[in-house]
């Protein structure tokens, strides 16, 4: 039998000469394994190994493409980008926010109030910093125990320490099939496999976990879905609890956007002693401003808040105080209603500016995702996209392996002023009309 790796050089060296030029399509499968001369089964070796170097891209129903950009060295949504119009990442800071946030720290900026927010704090926190934290985080008939509840320094910490705690190194965590990529970065930190489990138009396919290998815990985002924009429906969630308790599993909860649909019970309603929450101040407030909650099952606290600490992921005391302050009188409540409305104004600007073109997404979050039209792939729209000064994100940065991915881009709302959003939004409706060719994108 041939050596696939021998033959995916060879297919690599006509993309380097530029025989097989950016955007080309690699031949099917099949057809690529009868010229060949070898099993098909080779060729998809052939195929899967071009993807791995990060030299094509698979699209579902589409075919193998040469990638039209190499990808990026460190993981997609990492940190914010250089273009003129980011519409990668999603950085809600609402005019005004700041003088009102500077006002309610005044008192803490004496130096007696100072003086205790300089020492150093555990993963719990003090008791007026969880009591606060588990009014304000409680939505719908859901309030998080504030003996439970932790601190870390941000949503990305305490997520990183949820994954610490229940999943050993070697062993495997389900995430959903398209999910946040900082998940896909932190498990290949800690040693963890990731296993992507299917989804529907409603979210998680919960007999997805029945049917995959043995896993140690499930991370989702049954609210806002990121990149999706999915809202799990109750009877969905109600039949995922029921898997996660029957087969003594437990799940991440990520709660980042669950502030946006306020209306909503979390997973953790349905099942509290095998679900941990994750949520942060990063979207409620500003990352520049944020603290992350960790709220573990019942008689699970001490082993999280060891993660924490061997991790060095626990909050400082000046950042607890800070968001105490802002929880307790009620200024980051009142910044959270400005920006539901805000984000509800900017699906309505999306959908009318990209209209008539299908979009995905929950009215109240603060991204859509957008099945791409024909021409279009995704990794061409987006080089299109940033020639004219805007960053967008392939649906690849989302997908758990290197295999096809959907024909979609995610669009973040948050960052932009309205009215560069709508220039921006105008942009991408004029190219999603045209073709590839005519945008240069080929």
């Amino acid at each position: 039998m041939d050596d696939y790796r021998a033959i995916a050089d060879e297919l690599a060296a006509e993309i380097a000469v530029g025989q097989l030029r950016p955007g080309d399509r690699l031949l099917p499968l099949r057809r690529y394994a009868r010229r060949r001369g070898i099993a098909s089964s080779t060729a998809a070796r052939v195929y899967r190994e071009l993807t791995r170097r990060g030299l094509t891209v698979g699209e579902v129903g589409r075919g193998t493409f040469v990638r039209t950009s190499a990808p990026a060295a460190e993981p997609a949504l990492a940190e914010p980008g250089e273009a003129r119009i980011d519409l990668e990442l999603n950085f809600p800071v609402l005019p005004g926010q700041p003088d009102r946030l500077a006002a309610s720290l005044q008192p803490l900026l004496r130096a007696d109030a100072l003086g205790p927010a300089l020492r150093p704090v555990g993963a719990a926190g003090t008791a007026g910093a969880r009591h606060a934290a588990a009014a304000h985080l409680a939505r719908a008939d859901w309030a998080p125990d504030p003996r439970q509840l932790l601190f870390a320094g941000n949503g990305r910490q305490a997520l990183a320490a949820a994954i610490a705690t229940l999943v050993p190194a070697g062993e495997r965590l389900g995430v959903e099939s398209l999910t946040y990529p900082v998940v896909k970065g932190i498990a290949a930190r800690l040693g963890v496999t990731l296993v992507p489990l299917a989804m529907d138009a409603h979210g998680l396919v919960p007999e997805a976990i029945e049917d995959a290998p043995p896993l140690r815990a499930v991370y989702l985002q049954p609210a806002l879905h990121n990149p999706l924009g999915l809202t799990m429906p109750g009877t969905r969630r109600e039949r995922l609890a029921e898997i996660l308790c029957r087969h003594d599993l437990f799940a991440i909860e990520d709660a980042i956007y669950g502030f946006l649909r306020n209306d909503l019970c979390p997973l953790a309603a349905l099942a509290p002693e095998r679900t941990v929450v994750i949520d942060s101040l990063s979207k409620r407030l500003a990352p520049g401003l944020t603290l992350g909650f960790l709220m573990p099952p019942g008689g699970r606290t001490a082993d999280f808040a060891a993660a924490l600490r061997s991790g060095a992921w626990t909050a400082t005391g000046f950042a607890l105080d800070a968001a105490t302050r802002w929880m307790a009188d009620g200024t980051a409540a009142a910044i959270e209603d400005d920006k539901r409305r805000d984000a509800a104004a900017r699906q309505r600007l999306a959908a009318e500016r990209l209209a008539p073109h299908p979009l995905q997404a929950d009215p109240h979050a603060y991204h859509l995702w957008w099945q791409l039209p024909d021409p279009w792939r995704a990794d061409t729209f987006v080089a299109a996209a940033a020639r004219r000064g805007i960053a967008v994100t392939p649906s690849g940065a989302f997908a758990v392996g290197r295999g096809h991915t959907p024909n979609a881009v995610r669009l973040a709302l948050a960052s932009p002023p309205l009215e560069t959003l709508a220039e921006a939004l105008g942009v991408l409706a004029e190219l999603a009309w045209g073709t590839p060719e005519d945008a240069g994108a080929e």
